[in-house]
C-alpha cells in the first residue's frame, strides 16, 4: 500500500473494516508545516509534524507531534530508545512505508508489514481529541479521532510508544 489510488483505496477499507470514521479535504501539495499552514483546511484536531528518523545502528523511528513543537535530536534519541538521530532518505522513507517526502504519516504505518519503523507518538497529540494528517499523499489531510488511530495502529501491529517531549 502506498500513496497511490490503490494504498488510498487500501486505506479507506481498513477503515471501513475498523469502523473509523474520518474527515477529508483536499489542498495544493505541501512537503511542510509551513507550505500546509498556508492552506488552511478547516478541519478540527491537532495539526501534525511527522519525521522518519533513523539512528546509527540503521534502524527507522517515525516520530509524530504537534505541528507548532520542535522535536530536539539531541533529547529524543533517550525518549525513543535510539543512540544518534538523522533525517531518513527519500529512499528509506519509500521503502519503509511507501510515501513520498510531504506526505509522510502514521497512516503510512500500514505499509510497514515487516514493522522495521518503531513509532513515538508525542503525549500532547496523544492526549489531544483529534490530530490532522496526510492519507498517504500530501495533497489531502484527514481529521481522525486519536482513539481510532490508535485503534487502527494496534490493529495493524504498530503501536506508538507515548513520549513526553515537555520532560526534556
Amino acid at each position: 500500500m502506498s500513496g497511490t489510488p490503490d494504498g488510498r483505496a487500501r486505506l479507506a477499507a481498513l477503515f471501513a473494516e475498523l469502523g473509523i470514521a474520518v474527515e477529508e479535504v483536499a489542498h495544493p501539495p505541501v512537503f511542510t508545516v509551513a507550505e500546509a499552514a498556508a492552506h488552511p483546511h478547516g478541519l478540527p484536531g491537532a495539526d501534525t509534524k511527522n519525521l522518519l528518523l533513523r539512528d546509527a545502528g540503521d534502524a527507522l523511528f517515525l516520530v509524530t507531534l504537534r505541528a507548532d513543537r520542535r522535536a530536539d535530536l539531541k533529547a529524543l534519541p533517550a525518549l525513543i530508545g535510539a543512540k544518534r538521530l538523522s533525517f531518513a532518505s527519500a529512499e528509506r522513507l519509500a521503502d519503509a512505508l511507501g510515501v513520498q517526502p510531504g506526505a509522510v504519516t502514521p497512516l503510512a504505518l500500514v505499509n510497514d508489514a515487516a514493522h522495521r519503523v518503531s513509532f513515538a507518538l508525542d503525549r500532547a497529540l496523544a492526549e489531544a481529541g483529534r490530530i490532522i494528517c496526510h492519507p498517504l499523499v500530501n495533497t489531502a489531510s484527514v481529521s481522525i479521532a486519536t482513539a481510532d488511530l490508535l485503534r487502527l495502529l494496534e490493529a495493524i501491529g504498530a503501536a506508538p510508544r507515548i513520549i513526553d517531549l515537555d520532560a526534556h
